[in-house]
Formats: C-alpha cells, sequence, structure tokens
C-alpha cells in the first residue's frame, strides 16, 4: 500500500506515505485508528447524530505529547485537522470527512487541591466528571446545566450555567491552560505566561491551539441546594413571562432562573394528561443556604398555581444531570441563538406564538438568565465579549429522524428571524450551528481585531480551521 489519501485544509486531497503513518502510529502513547479498526466508530461518533463523517486517521491521545505528534504530522503534511473533546458541540467540527482527527476523549484525569480550591482537569472530561470530583469537597466549577457536555468546549466558548450569575462563566474561574500550538510546541498560558494566548482561549474557541490541561478555581457549593422545576401550561406562559421578566431584575446572584417553552415529556410529576401538550418551565437554582433560597423563591412560586412545583433541596451534582435525559446523545440538534440586552412583552409574544408550532415533541426553546456576575467583568478583559447580556436564547432544535431535517431546522430558522428585531446580534458561540460563519465577526464585536492578531501570533497558516473561525489577520 502506497499510503493514505486525507483531505487538505482546502478542501483538495494529499497522500501521505505509507512509513510516516507507521512511524506516527509507533511513535504514539496512544492509538491510531483507522477506518475498520476497534474503536474507529466509537471515536468518530458524537452528540449530534446529523454529524456523520469519516477522517482519514484519528489519533486517540494519551498525552500532550500524543497531541504535539497529531498536530505536527497534520502542518508538516499539509493534513485538514479536527480535534476532538468531548465531542457535543452542535456544529460537529470535532470530526472531519477524509482529514485528521485527534481525539483527546481519553485525557480524563482530574487533580483536586480541596485547601487551594484549584482544579487541574484534563480535555477528556464530561462536566458530570468534574462535578463529581470537586463535589466530594462540597466545591464546583461555574460549568454547564448537562452533565455529558465537554469540559474543554464549554470552557473555550465562555461557559456558563447555574452558579454563573454568582460566580461568573467558566472563563472567569479559569486560572491557567496547557496548550500545544500550531506549531506542536507546549506552552503554558495564565495572566502571567503568553497573557496574549491565555486572553484570547478565555472564549475564542478552538482557534488557537489545543489545551491538554485546564487550571480551575473551585468555588463552594452543596452538598444540596435549592433547586427544581416549576411547571405551567402554555396557556399561563404570556402572564408568568411577563413576571418572570420583572422577577429577575431584583433576584439575587445566587439565583438563576431559565425558562423553557417545550412539550411536557412524561416526568412522574405531572399528569399524564399533560405529557406531550406545551408547557413553561422555570428552571431554578439557588447558589446559596436553603433558607435563603426558599426566601428568593417565594414570590415566584406564589405568583400562579402551576402544573407542578418540584422545587426542593437536591444534591447540586444531581441537579447537574436533571436534564441529561432530555439531552442525550444519538438525536440529531440543529440550533439558533439569540443574546437580548431586555425581554420586551413583543419578543415574549413572539415566543410564546413559537412554542405552538413546535415541529417535534423534543424541540424546545429557553431563555437562560444571565447577569450578576457575568456583567461585571470588562468587555476586553476575556475574549468573550458579552458581558451586558440579560438573557441567551436558544432555539434549539431536536429530532429523531433525517426525514424531519427539513421541517425543523426551517422552523429553527423562522423563530430566529422572527425574533431578531428583538436582539444584539452577537451570539454564544457554542450555541451556533456549523452554518453561521458569517456572523464569527460580528459575535465578537470590539475583540475581534485583537483575536485575528494572536491567531496570527499562534496558528499563522490557520491550521486550527476548524470551529467557529477566526482568520488570521492580514496586516503587518
Amino acid at each position: 500500500m502506497a499510503g493514505l489519501t486525507f483531505t487538505t485544509p482546502d478542501g483538495g486531497t494529499t497522500t501521505v506515505p505509507q512509513a510516516a503513518i507507521d512511524a506516527l502510529g509507533k511513535a504514539l502513547r496512544g492509538k491510531l485508528l483507522l477506518p475498520g479498526a476497534d474503536g474507529y466508530d466509537e471515536a468518530r461518533t458524537i452528540w449530534n447524530a446529523m454529524i456523520d463523517r469519516r477522517p482519514a486517521a484519528i489519533v486517540a491521545c494519551a498525552d500532550a505529547d500524543d497531541v504535539s505528534r497529531g498536530v505536527t504530522f497534520a502542518r508538516e503534511h499539509g493534513l485538514q485537522l479536527a480535534v476532538r473533546s468531548g465531542g457535543h458541540n452542535i456544529a460537529g467540527s470535532a470530526v472531519c470527512d477524509g482529514g485528521l482527527m485527534l481525539s483527546l476523549a481519553g485525557m480524563k484525569a482530574i487533580k483536586v487541591d480541596p485547601a487551594a480550591r484549584r482544579a487541574r482537569v484534563g480535555p477528556g472530561n464530561t462536566l458530570g466528571d468534574v462535578d463529581k470530583a470537586t463535589q466530594e469537597h462540597g466545591l464546583a466549577v461555574p460549568l454547564g446545566i448537562n452533565s455529558t457536555t465537554g469540559v474543554a468546549g464549554l470552557t473555550l466558548g465562555g461557559g456558563f450555567g447555574w452558579m454563573s450569575r454568582k460566580h461568573g462563566l467558566t472563563i472567569d474561574s479559569l486560572l491557567s491552560v496547557e496548550v500545544v500550538t500550531a506549531s506542536g510546541d507546549k506552552v503554558r498560558a495564565s495572566a502571567k505566561e503568553h497573557p496574549d494566548l491565555f486572553w484570547a482561549i478565555r472564549g475564542g474557541g478552538g482557534n488557537f491551539g489545543v489545551v491538554t490541561e485546564f487550571e480551575f478555581a473551585l468555588h463552594p457549593i452543596g452538598p444540596e441546594v435549592m433547586a427544581g422545576l416549576i411547571v405551567y401550561p402554555l396557556s399561563d406562559a404570556r402572564d408568568v413571562l411577563r413576571y418572570y421578566r420583572d422577577f429577575c431584575t431584583t433576584a439575587p446572584d445566587e439565583l438563576t432562573v431559565w425558562a423553557v417553552l417545550r412539550k411536557a415529556p412524561p416526568l412522574p410529576f405531572l399528569p399524564a394528561a399533560v405529557h406531550g401538550t406545551e408547557v413553561l418551565v422555570l428552571a431554578t437554582l439557588y447558589a446559596g443556604d436553603m433558607t435563603s433560597g426558599e426566601k428568593a423563591l417565594a414570590p415566584l412560586r406564589a405568583f400562579r398555581k402551576p402544573i407542578a412545583d418540584v422545587v426542593s433541596p437536591h444534591p447540586y451534582a444531581g441537579f447537574q444531570t436533571a436534564f441529561d435525559p432530555l439531552l442525550t446523545p444519538g438525536a440529531r440538534n440543529y440550533w439558533k441563538s439569540h443574546n437580548f440586552l431586555k425581554v420586551t412583552d413583543d419578543l415574549l409574544d413572539t415566543l410564546v406564538a413559537a412554542a405552538g408550532t413546535l415541529p417535534s415533541p423534543h424541540c424546545e426553546i429557553f431563555l437562560a438568565q444571565m447577569g450578576g456576575a457575568t456583567n461585571r467583568v470588562p468587555v476586553d478583559a476575556t475574549a468573550y465579549p458579552h458581558r451586558d447580556v440579560t438573557f441567551i436564547m436558544n432555539i434549539h432544535g431536536r429530532w429523531e429522524t433525517a426525514a424531519e431535517d427539513e421541517r425543523c431546522t426551517s422552523w429553527c430558522r423562522q423563530q430566529f428571524d422572527a425574533v431578531a428585531p428583538f436582539a444584539t446580534g452577537g451570539a454564544y458561540v457554542n450555541f451556533m450551528p456549523d452554518d453561521e460563519a458569517g456572523r464569527v465577526a460580528t459575535t465578537y464585536g470590539a475583540n475581534y481585531q485583537r483575536l485575528q492578531a494572536a491567531k496570527k501570533t499562534y496558528d499563522p497558516t490557520n491550521l486550527f480551521r476548524l470551529n467557529q473561525n477566526i482568520r488570521p489577520t492580514t496586516k503587518t
């Protein structure tokens, strides 16, 4: 066999001699997986079932040295390169057709220092892995809301969830990273070491290198928190959402409430007659003591008689898995997202109307309450620029079969367009699908040129381009 044919970054092809392939495989501590090999299909399968791509080869990395070897191999041979950590990104950039894929899924070390309130986390870990390790000490990192999400992708895009109003975005708790750059070099980036790189990776995605370790500051929470769901029929959504919006303006930082419009899943605490009907769900968590949490939530819980109110003490790590059954791997997903500075009556009416046209029982629209600590960081302190946003909306299209693709993606786009007049024009990059490359510059706003400059320094040839791509600056 003369060698393997790979896709190049510009969409062409190139053949790599078999001797070079064999040498790479022998040099790895991990494995080189070729099509047909045990583990190949598992490595290339990611959370979003709409993505079904077949790399020419996969480097299943065991450590940072393997990452460096893989990056160097791709650069020297002119190969398209994809990097998979948790494989949860909606755009599917973790895997490529015909190129070289680096899988970091096996790099799952976690070291917690409870006295210093620090954790070092490998890129293959999920949110659930980190929550389990840190909650043993009553500590946590502000992460997302689905335990199967990869920590690496979440962090590189900014990261937000139940603790963010109290403790900031995930990147606001990031202290340092170990990164393999496009040159294959391993560098440490922090506020004092390669500060331009450290600034860029905090929200700039995977544009600047492959992070092989994250160091986080930890915060006390749990082991139990006041949390849970309040469920209303869609007929009450208009009034409840208006009250919710006003309630959020004076909510303490410890309290986060998200609003979700969807069809009711068959949850055991909901009457059978409600299953499959359109509902409004308020999902709540108070990152503080129980008594204060009950007091803070009391007005919201008393406003209107709900179908169900299951707000009560919950293990923090357990509540972090509460939405896992609605976000399991293997479904087809397409998302559209907007940021908002304020939520008007007209916006709420538009969202309620959209909830009456859901094309699949798995689709939903949610409003994530931001503010608090996330808004107290200067716009230019990190690459993530949306420090004035009060709500982030995600139109979460989710369905089961390819036959539903056109109907469901069209619905997502229609609702996205309908609420665009109320939005800032910016977006959370982790919620952007692969057809939104035209939004990248707008999404980073005033930080975009600085990101381009960092890209030119650390990845001048745009090796890391399978992402919401930031092209290197052309200025001299």
